[in-house]
């Protein structure tokens, strides 16, 4: 990246990841060398975006040739959007090949997956001992092509093969903690998770806190603030130190610090139910099969709320990353998300 001035693309400014990412690289030291672009659906927010220096697009992920033809243009694409939009990542990579081809430029893309790529079928009804260090690239290879998010995390693989690009995995697990930036405060950006919302929202609508199975099942969790730092600490790395920072089959980086079991986020679920006055009891009770379904429209996808994930970030530690919040900070974050959601809620 030697360039004076850094073309960078990033996909889902408007989201929870991507826009958390946004504002840390509008905050970076030398964000004056970067020209960002950025795409949203909506005009009223591309506007906004423009206001903060970025170059904002009117469109979507599913517009393949748009985003191709951004992708072609830019050194840096940050992948924020979809863990699971193939035909957009095989635009990306379209884009990314055409700019080898005709600049000579051998581009990163740092891609966004997710831990679900490690889930199993526990249904919430026993722990596995299995966990996933980041450094063991044998270990990730070893992954089923089956696995969720995988199709996409082996389409980038394969293009840092081919050559033409190198690639970089980030891995996030549960994403936790409401998000606070400008970009926030602006009304661009969704502050709010996915994965935690998904338990707090049912145990609202039943007014007992739920959980899969026995929720003895662990997943690894690791805050909004923490997990946008790995995207800045990785970038600066690739900049500082190229042949030093794992890509391709060696740039696997998982987002954790440290793990809980499904029944933790239900018990203090039901805490903050007690503590606001809408259930008298604070300890969880099993989805019924007709529950999953009203709530997640399916049993099975019910029962991912129910898996293991296990995984160690040695990776993004070994390069300089350094979270500071911890699974005790992820349950004191509940009750708030609870509130929040009360409040779009119309404190029903």
């Amino acid at each position: 990246m030697s360039e004076s001035h850094t073309s960078i693309f990033l996909t889902g400014a408007t989201g929870y990841i991507g826009g958390s990412v946004l504002a840390r690289l509008l905050a970076h030291p030398s964000a004056e060398t970067f020209n960002i672009t950025v795409v949203s659906r909506q005009a009223e927010k591309a506007k906004k975006l423009e206001s903060f220096g970025v170059n904002a697009v009117v469109g979507s992920m599913d517009d393949y040739a748009l985003v191709e033809e951004l992708a072609s243009k830019a050194h840096v694409v940050i992948d924020c959007a979809d863990a699971d939009n193939l035909p957009a990542v095989e635009a990306i990579l379209r884009g990314l090949r055409k700019r080898h081809a005709t600049v000579g430029d051998l581009s990163t893309l740092i891609h966004t997956s997710g831990t679900g790529v490690l889930t199993d079928t526990a249904k919430g009804l026993y722990a596995s001992d299995v966990i996933c260090d980041d450094l063991n690239a044998d270990q990730i290879e070893a992954i089923p092509d089956t696995a969720l998010h995988r199709d996409v995390d082996l389409a980038v693989v394969n293009a840092d093969k081919q050559g033409y690009l190198k690639s970089y995995i980030i891995i996030p697990s549960t994403i936790y903690g409401i998000a606070k930036n400008p970009l926030v405060e602006a009304g661009i950006q969704n502050p709010h998770s996915i994965q935690i919302p998904q338990i707090i929202k049912p145990s609202l609508g039943r007014k007992q806190a739920a959980v899969v199975g026995k929720g003895v099942s662990f997943w690894p969790d690791v805050s909004i603030d923490d997990v946008s730092e790995l995207y800045i600490v990785l970038f600066d790395s690739i900049v500082s130190n190229p042949d030093k920072t794992g890509h391709g089959r060696e740039g696997y980086y998982f987002g954790e610090n440290g793990e809980h079991r499904w029944y933790d986020i239900s018990r203090a679920v039901g805490e903050a139910l007690v503590e606001l006055g809408i259930s008298k009891d604070p300890e969880p009770t099993s989805f019924t099969d007709e529950e999953l379904i009203k709530y997640f429209g399916s049993v099975d996808a019910g029962n991912y709320a129910g898996s293991n994930s296990r995984c160690r970030a040695n990776r993004g530690r070994s390069i300089g990353w350094n979270p500071k919040h911890t699974t005790k900070d992820m349950l004191a974050s509940i009750k708030p998300e609870v509130e929040a959601i009360l409040k779009q809620q119309g404190g029903k």
